[in-house]
């Protein structure tokens, strides 16, 4: 006796805070009608609901016992169908869980569908898997045959928040259309607001602004160079792309190196430790050794994988580009060739070289990408399945 479930994710696993997550959940008597032990199936009933669970690191964070994520939403509304049962940590934010059916019979070979549609709110966090707390989003699908335990599918999804979408509403599909008389069909649908399309559209506008930006760098010893840069609003999956110039330094650069970086930090209220130190976590990094270089540049990816900067009463995530320097004290002469030399010189450094190391932090900011992109190449599966 057994009946396949299988849950997918028709758009791909990974949302905005704010779309309709859309998920067809299918549920199949494998066995062939011709087989001598081919009986019919039922399920008492199915039912689904998303939850957000969150964990906090006991060593990083401190949670005072009446705050709310000390809460589990979930056990205000229990019922017998408990989608975070046996899930780490608190369960911080649950829609309301949704029959799909009661009393379902599958003869043998006979499949059917359920669909499952429900809007992720505006206002819950990103997911997110720091040093110091995680959220994490799944879809639980439970299932039950009549005196057996319930059955529980899990399929995890990613959300992203924009916060430029927090107040956004929407058109009703009974709304009154624009009442221009010159504005066809087309035209009208493209009026039609939807959140996708409107977080499409205020990514590419703040992402797409360019101004040249400049910073002289220099130590106690006096210039080093110049590093120049574009924006600092990126995308993931974007490029963060920045140049140096040399030439005009008056202290010679021996190597460089840029990570880009984010900082999660926790809330004051809620750090264990007084003077508690930063999570910093790197996620790419390009070094160079650039003496006698009049100019350098780097491209570092913004993984799509990563998490973008967000803000909740717990702890905040911040992107930089952390740069270190290694500069020589004194001058560095270059290696010259005489005009009537035919021979190739082969030049050797120095043997020693008094230097200083110096850093700069870069604040950026790292916005969501469209999630049909970050689908793609999401390596979570859309589609997950159980035999109950």
């Amino acid at each position: 006796m057994m009946i396949e479930v299988v849950a997918k994710l028709l758009r791909g696993p990974v949302f905005l805070a704010g779309e309709a997550l859309e998920c067809i959940v299918t549920f199949t008597n494998p066995l062939s009608a011709l087989s001598t032990s081919a009986s019919s199936e039922t399920l008492a009933w199915a039912s689904a609901q998303i939850h957000c669970q969150f964990h906090a690191s006991d060593s990083r964070v401190q949670l005072p016992a009446n705050e709310e994520p000390r809460q589990d939403v979930q056990a205000e509304n229990e019922t017998v169908f408990i989608p975070n049962r046996g899930e780490r940590g608190q369960c911080i934010l649950s829609t309301p869980p949704k029959i799909l059916f009661c009393d379902l019979r599958l003869d043998p070979g006979e499949t059917k569908s359920y669909s499952y549609t429900e809007t992720l709110p505006l206002s819950a966090p990103p997911s997110f898997r720091g040093q110091s707390v995680k959220y994490v989003y799944k879809l639980t699908i439970g299932c039950q045959r009549v005196n057996c335990p319930i059955q529980l599918l899990r399929v995890p999804f990613r959300v992203l928040l924009l916060y430029a979408l927090q107040g956004f509403q929407p058109l009703q599909e009974d709304e009154v259309a624009p009442s221009n008389p010159f504005l066809d069909d087309d035209e009208i649908s493209k009026k039609d607001s939807r959140l996708l399309d409107s977080a499409v559209e205020i990514l590419m506008a703040v992402t797409s602004r360019r101004t040249l930006h400049q910073y002289n760098i220099s130590n106690t010893r006096g210039r080093v160079g110049t590093f120049c840069i574009f924006k600092t609003v990126y995308k993931i999956g974007e490029d963060v792309i920045g140049t140096f110039n040399f030439s005009d330094g008056e202290i010679p650069c021996l190597q460089y190196s840029v990570s880009l970086q984010t900082e999660e930090s926790v809330q004051e209220e809620y750090r264990r430790s007084r003077g508690q130190p930063l999570s910093i976590s790197t996620h790419a990094q390009h070094h160079e050794s650039c003496l006698h270089t009049a100019s350098s540049n780097f491209s570092l990816p913004v993984p799509l994988s990563s998490c973008p900067g967000f803000t909740t009463n717990i702890v905040s995530l911040k992107w930089r580009l952390h740069f270190e320097f290694v500069t020589a004290r004194d001058p560095v002469e270059a290696p010259t060739v005489p005009e009537n030399q035919s021979e190739i010189i082969t030049w050797t450094g120095a043997e020693h070289i008094d230097v200083d190391t110096f850093s700069w932090d870069l604040p950026i900011k790292v916005l969501p990408t469209n999630p049909l992109l970050a689908s793609y190449v999401s390596p979570a599966s859309s589609s997950h399945s159980i035999c109950i």
